[in-house]
């Protein structure tokens, strides 16, 4: 059976991010990919411009065409800015008993532009955060879900991570992009202990969509079968080479989006 993952997510006019970046993933790790557009973004490579939020009557809709008809094996949750639009959500997954979740809580865009209404922070730990197989939050926004300063160590980080499990998911993946040294490590936390992901920070400022591509390739694995472990190491070295990659690409004036398909594209920039 052909594996299927849906992003319900927000859509990146600058295609680097987002929607767009969810369904190249899909598409790079073979994958069928289906979509529910949560909002529109007017961006680039510089920053967003505006955000249209589709209503939630009509995300419901999509939700509903999508899953009633396709056999969907996993689903990468992304930007929902609004409180409305997360209850819709939620109440989709339920209806069609989704488990394989991979909810990454988008709230700063790359440039710094915030991307989540206030209010809905709330409703995400209510709603969705106890309904996901995994949340892969970065530094930024682990620190912002348990209302605690960004992490600056390692025990930091693990104690931020335990007090997001509390909040009911199986599993947190916090990123450390947002960190130093010369390693970007990420660390995988669920009630049987943790696991750490490890490879060399790539020098470039072509970063856009970073977060998105991994909770994609996550969502990837998993509706091919892979076990969670499996699934994040995977995503993460595909990640890391989209990334060394990322240079190939010349996209835009500020920061480019990684390169999606580097394991297929002819090198030229």
């Amino acid at each position: 059976m052909t594996p299927i993952a849906v992003t319900i997510a927000g859509s990146d006019s600058g295609g680097g991010a987002g929607i767009q970046a969810d369904l190249k993933t899909f598409s790079a790790l073979g994958v069928y990919g289906a979509s529910v557009i949560a909002a529109l973004t007017a961006q680039n490579t510089h920053g967003v411009r505006g955000i249209h939020d589709v209503p939630p009557e009509f995300v419901t809709a999509q939700i509903d065409a999508v899953f009633s008809d396709l056999t969907v094996a996993a689903v990468k949750i992304g930007m929902l800015s609004q409180a409305g639009v997360i209850a819709a959500v939620a109440e989709g997954l339920e209806r069609y008993r989704q488990r394989q979740v991979v909810l990454d809580p988008v709230m700063v865009a790359t440039s710094g532009d915030r991307l989540l209404a206030p209010d809905a922070i709330a409703a995400l730990r209510r709603t969705l955060i106890p309904r996901a197989r995994i949340i892969t939050p970065n530094l930024p926004e682990a620190a912002a879900l348990v209302d605690r300063p960004i992490a600056r160590n390692e025990d930091d980080i693990i104690a931020q991570g335990r007090l997001i499990l509390a909040l009911g998911p199986e599993a947190v993946l916090i990123k450390g992009g947002h960190g130093d040294g010369p390693d970007s490590v990420d660390l995988l936390l669920d009630r049987n202990g943790m696991h750490r992901f490890s490879a060399p920070r790539i020098a470039t400022r072509n970063t856009h969509g970073t977060g998105c591509t991994l909770s994609s390739a996550i969502a990837a694995g998993l509706a091919k079968g892979l076990d969670l472990n499996t699934a994040v190491g995977e995503a993460k070295s595909y990640v890391t080479a989209a990334l060394a990659a990322a240079d190939q690409l010349t996209i835009g004036s500020g920061h480019g989006p990684v390169h999606h398909f580097h394991r297929w594209w002819t090198n030229k920039a």
